[in-house]
């Protein structure tokens, strides 16, 4: 059986004529005369343009891969016993008094508290984070969530004011920062990640010196792909100003022939390519305190689904350097840009590297050695995963981190308020609909009052989705007689397959309770 659907996908525009070959994904009976449906036959008029999902800047695309091991292969156990973490009186453990808050604890007590132990990834410099990150920072902000500003975004900045190759100015990072700080309410953070360019462009002494940022993400992948971020240009101007800046610019946009290409239509648009990174422990640990000593009050890390010695390096050089947070981002999530196929077939999958992330963790807390909190991320959009991955990682695991589904939401929420104001305008008739539409309008009506009004729907769509994941949450927790965060452990799940009890060390669920099955019965 094949797990993967190749040569077909409506994330490329493609599909095929007739029921595919399971290996090639091609037609069974490739016609002579076919004008080129599925992706290999798209490839020959469009070629390269088909390595990404389509179009560029307005969708958000997702491995359909279908992994031997995943979340579903868990189910999470519910007892009739007790309650941990609250006093086991039916009229105080019910399911709202259950806490869903985390705290992300640094080795010298910082604390970054969250009111729900989810946030959003890395919103860079492609053109669907751009957009969208008014609602998804103001969303996070009022959530009591982290908000992550993603690399290149100085670097891509159109206005930006780059001297001697040091960033001076880039009004896109002004604007992204005070939309999430003119809603902070002292939960969260908003943290900007560093690649190799951010780093040459001295995008951290930017951001914590001159717009006083408290935290800094260092990355070194994410697991929608192995190779460092792009973008697709439309413009040959654009191109042109990029490669200048000394991004990676394909096809190279100062060559007369592609010019001409360009003009005609053949080369529609151009990639920008990031560099990729190269990790050794010598300098990362230089530059963790490079930039604690610029004055980062947060350092943390984002890797991806790599191989296993490369989580194992992640694991050790944060310990060593007592970063805040590391996120761990399995594939089969999400990203605005990457080469299809390998969003599809290349990494760990999210469970996968969640089981030995754990097995790595427990080696080093046996040590004695630091442990940085844990956050998890790779495909993970709705209370059931959020607590299965909680639990699958405990003790470790603090927060998920959720890109594709936050932006969703958002996306959801924006596309509803232009309706909205089409119809009505934007007199009360627009928020009379505004409160009709978002169920959790309501409630951010009696929290802001007057100041309701400035809460686009977007946010509003963000914080609905992210109350019903919280409240889920609560229920799931009730149901396992856990009433805060804290106490969710491996044994809350139990393995519905053979293979995934295997990879995890879950138990499998008839072999669940039986020394206490074994004393009750006798």
């Amino acid at each position: 059986m094949s797990l993967s659907k190749p040569n077909a996908s409506a994330a490329t525009v493609t599909t095929t004529r007739v029921a595919p070959s399971p290996v090639s994904g091609l037609c069974v009976n490739c016609i002579d005369g076919c004008p080129g449906y599925c992706e290999v036959g798209r490839s020959a008029l469009r070629g390269r343009e088909v390595i990404y999902p389509q179009p560029f800047g307005k969708v958000i695309s997702g491995s359909e891969k279908d992994y031997p091991v995943d979340l579903s292969h868990f189910n999470i156990h519910g007892t009739c016993v007790g309650a941990v973490g609250c006093e086991a009186d039916s009229d105080k453990a019910t399911f709202p008094a259950v806490s869903v808050e985390t705290e992300i604890t640094g080795a010298d007590g910082r604390k970054i508290p969250m009111k729900v132990p989810f946030f959003t990834g890395a919103l860079g410099s492609t053109e669907i984070a751009r957009v969208n990150w008014e609602g998804t920072a103001i969303g996070a902000a009022i959530s009591g969530s982290i908000v992550v500003c993603g690399e290149n975004v100085c670097g891509m900045d159109p206005k930006a004011e780059i001297k001697h190759g040091k960033i001076l100015n880039s009004p896109e990072l002004v604007r992204r920062v005070k939309i999430y700080k003119d809603w902070y309410d002292g939960y969260g953070t908003m943290l900007v990640q560093m690649n190799v360019e951010d780093t040459r462009l001295g995008v951290a002494e930017y951001a914590v010196e001159k717009l006083d940022i408290d935290g800094i993400e260092l990355k070194w992948g994410q697991g929608a792909k192995c190779i460092g971020g792009e973008v697709k240009l439309p413009t040959l101007e654009r191109a042109i100003q990029l490669k200048k800046r000394g991004y990676i610019v394909l096809p190279d946009p100062e060559n007369p022939i592609v010019q001409e290409a360009h003009k005609l239509g053949g080369i529609a648009e151009f990639e920008r390519h990031s560099r990729l990174g190269m990790v050794d422990e010598e300098s990362f640990l230089k530059e963790v305190e490079r930039v604690r000593k610029i004055g980062a009050r947060y350092v943390t890390l984002k890797t991806g689904a790599y191989r296993p010695v490369d989580l194992a390096r992640a694991l050790k050089y944060a310990s060593e350097a007592k970063i805040d947070l590391l996120t761990v981002d399995g594939a089969g999530g999400g990203t605005g840009m990457s080469p299809w196929r390998m969003m599809n077939e290349w990494g760990i999958p999210t469970v996968y590297i969640e089981c030995l992330l754990y097995k790595y963790l427990k080696r080093l807390k046996e040590k004695g050695e630091f442990i940085p909190s844990i956050a998890i991320a790779g495909g993970i959009v709705l209370e059931d995963q959020i607590f299965k991955s909680i639990a699958l990682g405990a003790p470790f695991v603090k927060a998920i981190c959720m890109g594709r589904s936050t932006l969703t939401a958002g996306m959801v929420g924006k596309t509803q308020g232009k309706l909205i104001e089409e119809a009505y305008g934007k007199g009360k008739e627009y928020e009379n609909a505004i409160m009709r539409t978002f169920a959790g309008a309501a409630q951010l009506k009696e929290k802001y009052g007057k100041d309701f009004k400035k809460i686009p729907p977007s946010a509003i769509g963000i914080c609905t989705y992210y109350d019903r994941l919280a409240l889920g949450l609560k229920q799931l927790m009730a149901g396992a007689r856990k009433f805060a965060l804290q106490y969710i452990d491996r044994d809350d799940i139990m393995a519905l397959t053979r293979e995934a009890s295997d990879i995890s060390g879950i138990p499998y669920l008839m072999d669940v309770d039986a020394k206490e099955v074994e004393n009750i019965l006798g």
